[in-house]
């Protein structure tokens, strides 16, 4: 698990976790969802959110617009 480095500031995502097919991401509370190719985010989604989320901005805005329901578990 990674933290996220949050630099806007106002990001309620706390770590994350990359894997080859998927990205599990932690929110505040502890809450996690993981993404992945075979899930509802499809590939493209998932790749999107692993580069932002290394970035360590615009993760949460992305995941808010394109696959906040998205999630396998």
């Amino acid at each position: 698990m990674i933290e996220y480095l949050n630099n806007r500031g106002n990001s309620p995502i706390t770590h994350y976790q990359i894997s080859t097919q998927s990205i599990t991401v932690w929110f505040k509370g502890g809450k996690s969802y993981c993404y992945s190719y075979n899930g509802d985010a499809g590939k493209q989604n998932v790749e999107k959110m692993k580069e932002l989320a290394n970035l360590g901005t615009g993760l949460s805005a992305f995941i808010t617009q394109n696959v906040r329901f998205d999630y396998d578990k």
